[in-house]
Parts: structure tokens; sequence; C-alpha cells
């Protein structure tokens, strides 16, 4: 029935709800400037914004494949759902999504599988930003900040009612998409709602062309026919893709009351959604390939075996849920040297369970208990943030110049329990400073951001106690159930040692541009920014199977430090426009995740420690790729150009 009601929504588009003639309706309030720092020029503020109405004609998607086309972004996903936003090669810590100018506290930092937390249904803009503005907000955001405006909290009096009605079909999954939204004033206090429900289906995708992780170089054509007839149903039917499907369902709420003082409004946000991973490995491991038996032997094949027939025709699915609130408002002052003191304060609850299910064959519709029965289950995983974040914002402008400083504090609390824990709990604490001004000579404008950040990070260091039961078990009998043998790897092996870490960061930032003529502008951006190593790079230890990979993170490593230049030229005219830009960046003691070479991983296996491996504590890491955080000094060099034309064509 919801299906035909959709369907039915999707002929007639998108219905308005307008109840008066309200001049205030959700079009006209959409701002085309960075909300946060209210430039008026792109030249002034290198920054991309995509106005909301263009996100909803671009249907339901990820956050990454709404920016993807935008220049000098890109997108890191993992399937449909997942799509973490990548900003000149710089991705993960290094690009800080926010929510209304407050970062959004998800767990999407401790796997490429781990979606960001924020609903992209009836919001105002999108803004992708870098340079001197960026640093106001959010620490460590070397490749820039992505802001999502969804106007929830209105700043002004809304003046009567407006809304929408839409729906949206995709024929590639089957997808299916209902949102609804209304804003109004109701005696003289601001109400605001949204809704969005998407259900999809697998993927679509060309026969075959899914080879189940298996590599053409790496088996042999018998080995290979007799894989397709033993597991060629386990990746999903014929033409699908696997994993690749998702339920989503968010609610904004919000509430407002405004005058010549100001505003103060409160804000409810809930989001829940369950998808699929899709592009996991059967056996989880990139090195089990010919002549590996040769080095374990025995005992290699069987285990090899057992871990290969436990997760076949496995199902991997994630559910997210997460709670909102937030208080946010605005005091206009009578002091000469203070327009407005801005303030919020946000407590977000966010909670990610991964589990692996046996996957369940019989028919071949997608109706929603698909989501909750897949017969057999191992343990799940329960990734949690919970945080609370107070941020002050002083707007110290006069005249044309832009002057803001940002006082933020955030207390963050992340953990990992269950079947896969690979980190101990960690306790943040990020106090930060922000100060951003833009200043008009007459010849040039300057845009001028510093920042001042203390970090704190308590956590644990997992430790590994080898014993002589530990050798026994690599001798012994393999018969027994691999649950009960990782569960004892984890909860008889594993000790925690806890450890503190407390770093001071200084980043600062300056962006100078003029305009050549009516048409074309040319800028020039010079930083030095400092970014702290996050939680998972200093305590991660153990077993991450979405990625077939053990992670090994570093509680030693060092702040890294990225200096860069970049020079960019911007041309609009009536017809053609464009732009071009060159960038060098210097990253000091650049922190990156380092996969173990092919020699590396057969030296483990063998058990071979020789000198290479000499003061290394030894992990034993199964079939999945090691993969541990390293420093070293990086430099990234690149240009981006775009060029385009605009045609006016008869009745608009």
């Amino acid at each position: 029935m919801r299906r035909t009601a959709a369907h039915t929504l999707v002929a007639v588009a998108v219905i308005p709800l307008t109840a008066t003639g309200s001049e205030n309706t959700l079009k006209e309030e959409t701002i085309v400037t960075a909300s946060f720092i209210g430039a008026n020029s792109a030249s002034a503020a290198p920054i991309h914004v995509v106005d909301g109405e263009q996100i909803a004609q671009a249907g339901a998607q990820s956050l990454g494949e709404h920016i993807d086309a935008l220049l000098g972004v890109s997108t890191a996903d993992f399937g449909a759902v997942v799509g973490q936003p990548i900003v000149r090669g710089m991705g993960g810590t290094r690009v800080r999504v926010l929510n209304n100018g407050t970062v959004v506290r998800d767990v999407s930092s401790l796997g490429p599988d781990h979606p960001i937390d924020a609903s992209l249904s009836h919001i105002q803009q999108i803004e992708v930003v870098r340079g001197p503005s960026a640093l106001m907000y959010s620490n460590g955001a070397v490749g820039g900040i992505v802001n999502i405006v969804d106007g929830t909290i209105p700043m002004t009096d809304l003046e009567g009612f407006s809304g929408s009605l839409g729906a949206e079909s995709q024929s590639v999954n089957d997808g299916e998409v209902v949102d609804f939204a209304v804003r109004g004033n109701v005696g003289g206090l601001n109400i605001t709602y949204s809704f969005q429900d998407v259900d999809m289906a697998n993927y679509e995708i060309p026969d075959n062309a899914v080879l189940g992780g298996q590599s053409d170089d790496d088996h042999g054509d018998e080995h290979e026919e007799d894989h397709e007839e033993e597991h060629g149903d386990e990746h999903g039917e014929t033409g699908t893709l696997t994993n690749s499907d998702t339920e989503t369902t968010s609610h904004r709420f919000g509430l407002s009351t405004a005058g010549d003082w100001g505003y103060v409004g409160v804000s409810y946000n809930d989001l829940s959604n369950t998808y699929g991973i899709p592009f996991h490995g059967d056996d989880h491991g990139a090195h089990e390939e010919e002549g590996h038996d040769e080095h374990q032997g025995e005992h290699e094949g069987e285990h090899g075996e057992e871990a290969h027939n436990e997760h076949e025709g496995e199902r991997i699915f994630s559910n997210t849920e997460s709670e909102t609130l937030t208080l946010r408002g605005s005091f206009d002052t009578s002091l000469p040297f203070l327009n407005a003191v801005d303030f919020v304060v946000k407590d977000t609850n966010y909670e990610l369970m991964e589990q692996h299910a046996e996957e369940e064959h019989e028919g071949e519709d997608h109706e929603e208990d698909e989501h909750e029965g897949h017969g057999h289950a191992e343990g799940p995983t329960v990734f949690s943030n919970e945080s609370t974040e107070v941020q002050i914002a002083l707007d110290l402008s006069a005249g044309e110049s832009i002057r803001r400083l940002v006082l933020n504090y955030a207390q963050e609390e992340m953990s990992i329990i269950g079947e896969e824990a690979f980190m101990a709990p960690v306790d943040s604490t990020e106090t930060t400073l922000g100060f951003f001004t833009s200043d008009d000579f007459g010849f040039a404008t300057l845009d001028f951001g510093v920042r001042f950040d203390r970090v704190e990070r308590d956590g644990a260091i997992a430790e590994k106690h080898h014993d002589e039961g530990h050798d026994d078990h690599n001798e012994g009998d393999h018969e027994g159930d691999h649950e009960d043998e990782h569960e004892g790897h984890h909860e008889e092996d594993m000790a925690f040692e806890p450890q503190s870490f407390e770093e001071d960061a200084f980043s600062m930032a300056a962006s100078l541009s003029r305009d050549l003529n009516d048409y074309a502008a040319v800028s020039l951006g010079l930083s030095s920014v400092s970014k702290v190593p996050s939680s998972q790079e200093l305590f991660m230890n153990g077993e991450h199977l979405a990625t077939s990979r053990y992670e090994l993170g570093d509680a030693t490593l060092d702040t890294e430090r990225s200096d860069s230049i970049d020079l960019t030229v911007n041309f609009n005219a009536d017809v053609w426009y464009g732009s071009a830009s060159v960038f060098h960046n210097q990253i000091d003691n650049y922190i990156y995740l380092r996969d173990e070479l092919e020699e590396e991983h057969e030296g483990h296996m063998a058990g071979d420690h020789g000198d290479e491996y000499e003061g290394e504590e030894h992990i034993d890491h199964g079939d999945l790729t090691l993969a541990e955080y390293k420093q070293q000094d990086a430099e990234f060099t690149g240009y981006e150009i775009e060029i385009g034309a605009r045609f006016e064509l008869p009745r608009g």
C-alpha cells in the first residue's frame, strides 16, 4: 500500500501547501552566502554553496554524492548510504562535517563503512569552506569543513504557514522516498517540522560485475570454477549488489521566538537508519593466495576453510540511532564594540550497531522485516558517541568589516562494545578559541583566521599477553567454535593500560583576493594548520572485519602541521564561467593507515620474527591485513580547472 501511495505522489511531484500569501517561503529563505561568516562573495571566502533546491532535485543520496560534482571535492563511498567528503585529497578527520555550525558527533571517523549522521531532507544549503573562515568552528580541518544548514530554528519571525509534500522513486534499487515539511508562526512562536522516509532495496548491477572478492590472478581456473559452484549464490541474487539496501527515517522539529533583541530557540532531531554493508570479502583477507599453505601447513588449510565457511552467505548490516537536542540563540547588544552574542548548547546521543547474520535467500521481495530477521547472527558490535558541546560567538563587526570570535567547548565519550570491539572507550575534551576577520582595503580584500586548540584524550592501549596456552592453541586442536576463539582472544589475552593524551595546537590562515574586473577575480591563500591525532589513530587495536583489516593505533603520534599555498582565478560572465586553481600542501608528521606488505604478512603468518621484526610486538591478526597508523612527511600538489556556459532557453 505504501508503495502505491509513493508512486502516486511521484506523479504529482512536489505539492506546495501554502496556507496564506506568505512572502517568507522556503525558497525565499535560502541563504546564498556562507551562513556563519556573512561573506557576500566567493572570492572573499573560498567556498562552494549548494542550494537546498538543488539538493532536493538530486534525490536521496549520501552527503558525499551531493557535493561530488563540486570543483576540488570528491566522495569516499562504502555503498549507497556511506559517502564521506574529500576536499583536495583530504578526508576522514581532516574534513569536518558541521550541522548549523557545530560538529556532527557520530562515529564516521572510526571506519569508512560508517555514515555521516545528518539528514539532507528540506535543508537550506550545503557549504564547503576552505581557508581562514574554516578555522572558526572546528579543529584539525586541514582539508576544510562541510556545513549543512537546515534552518530548523528560525532566526526571524515567520509569516503565515508554508510547506511541501514530496515523493521520489528510484528504479535502480526499487527505492522510494516520501518527505513532508511545514513552517509557520502561531501566536508569535515559530514552528518547523520535517520528515523523511527512505526505503531502498539492493542495487541492480550488470551480471558478473562482482566476482565475490576473488582475484583471477590469485586463483586458478579450477579453483574459481569450484568456488562459483559452491558459493555462487552467497553474493545475492544475480544482477544485484548484496547488502546495498537501506531504510532511513528522520524527524526534525524546531521552536523559536524572535524580536528586535535577537532570537532563541530549541530543536530536536532524530535519525534511524538500517543499511547493508557491501563489498566485504568472504575470508576477510587480502593475502590468502597460492603458496600460502606452504607457510601454514595443515593448520592453515583447516582454519582458512573453517573461516571461509563461517562467513559463507553472510550479511553484514548496521543500525544507527541518534538523537540531538539543541538550544540556540542570539542577543543583540547596544555596546559599540559588540553587536551580538550568539550561543549554542547541543547534546548528542549516537549509536551504531554493526551485526553479522546468515543471509536468508527465500523470497526476492524487499519487505520491512527483511532488515530485522536474518537467521543466525553473531554478537553485535555497538559504536556509541555521547557528546555535549557549548559554543559562544561574539560578533565584533564594524562597518563592512566582518569580525567573529568563537569559543567552543566539547566533551565526547566514544566507545566500542561487542564482538568486534577494536578500541577501548575514549573520553575527549576539546577547548578551542577561533577568530576570523575580513576587511576590504579597496585594492583587495584580506581574510584572516586564527585558532587555538587544547585537546585531551583519555583512553587505553590494548596489550596482548602470550602464555603457554596461546602456543598450545596454535598447535592443538582447531575444531572448536570460532566464536569462542574470538572471544577468548579478546577477553583472556587482552589487557588495557590507561593512557592520556594532551596537546595544544595553533593554526592560522590568510587569503588575499582582488577583483580584476567586473567578471574576474584572483585570490592567494596561505595557511598553517595543526591537526591533533584522533582517538582511533591513538588507541585503535583490533579486528575491523568490514574493511578486512586488523587496525593498530599509536599513542606516541605527534601533531600534524600542514603548510599550504594556493592561487585561484575565477570568472563569471553572462554566458561563460570558470575557475582554475593550483595548490601545494606540505604536511609534517602526516598520519596515515599503512597496510603491511605481502612479504611482511607472509613473515608474520610463518612466525618468522627475524631482524626485520626485532623489537616489535607480534600481532596475531590471522588472515586480516595488518594496518598500522604511521607518520611521515607528505606533499600534496594539485590543480583544479572548471569551465562552463549557461544558455537562456525560451520560456526560461
